[in-house]
């Protein structure tokens, strides 16, 4: 069975939801910027190309990787759009490499776009005959008291502080070292080798990750409300969360053998990969099932592994699943994550495959995990070693 290994990889820059950069940009453009500038990096004839496999999450429906197809003249391309919340765009790179490892496909072009500025206003009617309509999105799971499907400060956040033990101040200090983490990357110039720039329709180039609060300590993040101050011992703020961002990220997979014929030299190959399913109130444990499976199907454990990332979509993640498994955390998050960087749902999985692939070359370590949770109760790991 060939390897599926990674020939190139980029991302846009981060932009702030509703407010930042990129909010005249749609998540079509972005996948764009992002799926082009990685096929044009990996010196690979496009005539070679054999499927595109984009996720979305809150784009509305459609097929999304055949429409970023057509626009990049891959009209000989089929695309498919997938979708497994936040997991999505990491899931779009396992589909690719399975394929290739398969033998069914040879090169694969696969990703995440996300863009919540623009994403489409849903309206069901609450109840039908009342006529009184408020926003909605299609939901991961069934609205129960428990695991509300449209508050997921309560199902993952809270949820995975009550279960695991975690405080406030636990999520708020994992909150300052994202941040530490996150702006140490940019000031040290870490994304420049994935990063693209985005041209926005007033002119000019977004270059840099805007979440990013530079400055951040835990005496300013004591003084935030909680977001639910009716709880006992509330620990989800704004500052521990996942911001609500803009961005696409994108990988091009192809087999080894087709690598070492057409004389290029991989960065990565994708070593292993594993899902796994919970409660929809344990949404946030997720990653801590999933890891043990990736990592078993990899033939590795804990210790093999030289870096981590593990999104911040709330702190307690993270903070439960290196506790839970007794992850060294300094080598997690080491360039921030969801907390700081922020969380482009769909995008988030490939952005993090495209960050931990950097990061490995740029320390000169050999094995990278990353994980997530994704809504509905999900979490995925995909296993990646530099070659």
């Amino acid at each position: 069975m060939t390897d599926a290994v990674i020939v190139s990889a980029a991302r846009t820059p981060i932009g702030r939801a509703n407010k930042g950069s990129l909010v005249d940009v749609d998540a079509t453009t972005l996948a764009q910027v992002a799926l082009g500038a990685a096929v044009d990096r990996s010196g690979i004839d496009k005539a070679d190309i054999d499927d595109l496999i984009l996720a979305e999450n809150m784009q509305g429906g459609g097929v999304i990787g055949r429409y970023a197809a057509i626009e990049l003249g891959l009209t000989d391309v089929p695309g498919a759009a997938t979708n497994r919340h936040c997991a999505g765009g990491m899931t779009a790179v396992q589909i690719g490499a399975g394929s290739i490892m398969a033998g069914m496909d040879t090169v694969v072009v696969a990703g995440g776009t996300e863009s919540l500025s623009s994403m489409p206003q849903f309206l069901k009617s609450i109840p039908a005959s009342a006529r009184d309509f408020k926003p909605w999105g299609p939901p991961s799971h069934k609205e129960t008291p428990d695991a509300p499907a449209f508050d997921m400060s309560i199902t993952v956040g809270e949820n995975t502080s009550a279960e695991y033990g975690l405080t406030r101040q636990d999520l708020d200090e994992w909150a300052v070292y994202s941040q530490q983490q996150a702006n140490l990357s940019i000031e040290k110039g870490y994304f420049e080798n994935e990063i693209v720039p985005v041209e926005l329709p007033g002119g000019g180039l977004f270059t840099t990750d805007e979440h990013p609060r530079a400055g951040t300590t835990l005496e300013k993040l004591a003084t935030l409300t909680p977001l639910h101050p009716e709880l006992d011992n509330p620990t989800i703020t704004a500052a521990n969360s996942a911001g609500l961002n803009d961005a696409a990220a994108a990988v091009v997979l192809a087999s080894s053998d087709y690598a070492s014929a057409n004389g290029i030299t991989p960065l990565a190959k994708i070593r292993s990969w594993a899902s796994a399913g919970v409660e929809p109130r344990r949404t946030g444990s997720g990653p801590i099932y999933a890891i043990p499976k990736a990592l078993e199907r990899a033939g590795l454990t804990l210790d093999d592994i030289d870096l981590f990332e593990i999104n911040e979509a709330f702190n307690s993640v993270p903070v439960a699943a290196i506790r839970t498994l007794g992850i060294d955390p300094t080598i997690v998050n080491v360039n921030g994550s969801g907390c700081s960087l922020g969380h482009p749902i769909a995008a988030t999985g490939a952005r993090m495959v495209v960050t931990m692939v950097n990061e490995l070359q740029r320390q000169g370590k050999t094995l990278g995990l990353v994980a997530m949770c994704a809504g509905g109760g999900m979490g995925s790991a995909t296993v990646i070693e530099l070659i």
